[in-house]
């Protein structure tokens, strides 16, 4: 069984060498082989809009991309097997969020595919539409909704529609709709013939989705249930039905959420961390429709990863920080240059969890907690990493750079993280010099003291600390022995002293006291 299984490892490394042509590597005692590199690959997308699964039941798995195309126009879908792209489809709108999930138990056990855009989310199975969710609509701004009736009517022009509504949009606590808001975008020669385009049309405000991941329904296997979380414009979190795709909970936050992270099952008890746009980290239970936790960071977080118990966020001061889910501060590590990208390193054969950093200067970062396991360098600023297996190689990392290129390299079965593996030499922190002062004479003397006669002076302090013992003994005993001060003899007799004020009976006010002693434990004492 062993040789079997170690059969079909080498030749799933043959294939993936074959999938991917290598290029010769800089470092022959580097962890990684470079599998390919594609400068040109022309791949514009983010950490989140990445994920591997096996779309089709294979045992191949593909690498699902949504990308934003250059300079964001023309976003599409795609779908690549190795460097090669299998599929692509044009998306409607930017995407946000892609990820895989098992929507049912029955067989073949497929994921779909789902992929957030707008204000909807579409999956696929096996690669093909299944189904789009499309987040309900909110209730218009009561006043937008009056003038453009005005305007229906044809009682207002569409200059004074302007200004009307751009002093809504200043003040309302409710948004424009995006009706209006292309409005205001027109030149004044363009107002009139949108007005008369749209004016019949009701008004619809629809909020968009900024960020998604996946929650286990009610197992924790690898391949259970999952259900969709999505996290919306509006300041709310949604978590939707893997099946009929209606909304099971929502919960609001303070702020729009970015980046999100969750753990446990939805049916048991889970616990949800959104990092949002006011700089704040929020944690949620299952139980709570507001947040139960807030985590207050001192700049913009760039990236949310969950490595063990702890939060990991990135910020755009340079730094990593380490939290608990109740908000205590773990630990915090000084980037050399700006984090463009995180993301989740998890080994499965050797348990190994850690966090990826990408960084401006084209370094990716290796952490577990504070320590630096691994630094590689790449040609260009990496804006999206994704671990995982890929066609039949189990650990293999995918990352697009800044401009438009792919880097895919494998980790060798035999490379082990340790720590301090990504630095050589002493840490920074050895050469900064101490001001220590200078040794006096004095202190020179008494050490050579110390060296000379350290076991006299200590048989002189242990004589000193047993006749400090013995003279405290025999004082107590001496106390009791002659009844100086109240203390009971047993612990069975506790001693009570208490002083009682009373007024004479003659009548005078003289007043008198009396200490008296009664014996506690004995009645009538």
């Amino acid at each position: 069984m062993a040789a079997a299984s170690s059969s079909d490892s080498d030749c799933g490394r043959a294939e993936s060498a074959q999938l991917f042509p290598s290029s010769p590597s800089n470092e022959a005692s580097s962890k990684w082989l470079d599998a390919h590199y594609d400068p040109v690959a022309n791949i514009h997308t983010f950490s989140s809009c990445l994920a591997l699964a096996d779309l089709h039941g294979d045992g191949e798995y593909k690498l699902v991309v949504g990308d934003l195309g250059p300079g964001g126009q023309h976003p599409r879908l795609k779908v690549l097997k190795g460097p090669t792209v299998l599929t692509e489809s044009p998306l409607p709108a930017l995407p946000a969020a892609a990820a895989t999930f098992l929507m049912e138990q029955h067989e073949p056990r497929t994921p779909a595919l789902a992929l957030a855009s707008g204000p909807c989310v579409y999956v696929y199975k096996n690669l093909r539409p299944y189904f789009k969710f499309s987040l309900p609509q909110l209730p218009p701004n009561p006043l937008e909704q009056d003038l453009w009736n005005q305007a229906k009517e044809d009682r207002i022009d569409p200059l004074t529609l302007k200004e009307m509504l751009e002093g809504i949009r200043e003040k309302a606590e409710v948004p424009l709709s995006v009706q209006s808001l292309r409005f205001l975008q027109l030149e004044l020669r363009e107002m009139e013939a949108f007005v008369s385009q749209h004016k019949s049309k009701s008004i619809k405000r629809q909020t968009v989705i900024t960020t998604m991941t996946t929650l286990k329904k009610n197992l924790a296997d690898e391949d259970a249930v999952s259900c969709l979380v999505l996290g919306t414009e509006n300041k709310e979190l949604l978590v939707l039905d893997p099946e009929a795709f209606i909304i099971l909970a929502k919960m609001s936050l303070p702020s729009v959420p970015v980046f999100l992270d969750v753990s446990g099952q939805f049916d048991v008890e889970f616990r949800l961390a959104a990092a949002c746009r006011n700089g704040n980290i929020y944690i949620l239970r299952r139980d709570s429709k507001r947040p139960k936790y807030c985590i207050e960071l001192s700049a913009q977080p760039v990236g949310l990863v969950r490595v063990h118990k702890v939060l990991v966020v990135g910020s755009t001061q340079d730094s990593l920080h380490g939290f608990t889910h109740k908000g205590k501060k773990l630990w915090t590590v000084q980037m050399p240059a700006a984090i463009l990208t995180m993301n989740l390193l998890e080994q499965h054969s050797r348990g190994l969890q850690a966090v990826m950093a990408g960084l401006a200067n084209g370094e990716v970062r290796i952490y577990r907690d504070k320590t630096l396991l691994n630094v590689i360098r790449t040609p260009d600023a990496v804006t999206s990493l994704c671990f995982g297996r890929y066609g039949r190689e189990d650990n293999t990392l995918i990352m697009t750079t800044r401009g438009g290129g792919l880097i895919i390299k494998i980790l060798k079965r035999t490379a082990v993280f340790v720590e301090g593996g990504g630095e050589a030499g002493p840490p920074p922190a050895q050469a900064l010099k101490l001001n220590v002062p200078r040794k006096t004479r004095l202190y020179v003397d008494q050490t050579l003291r110390e060296r000379e006669a350290g076991t006299a002076m200590h048989r002189t302090f242990q004589t000193d600390l047993y006749l400090l013992r013995l003279r405290t003994a025999r004082a107590y005993v001496q106390a009791l022995e002659s009844s100086l001060n109240p203390v009971s003899v047993t612990a069975r007799e506790p001693l009570k002293l208490h002083a009682v004020d009373w007024r004479d009976s003659d009548g005078y006010g003289t007043r008198k006291k009396t200490v008296c002693f009664s014996n506690c434990g004995q009645p009538g004492g």
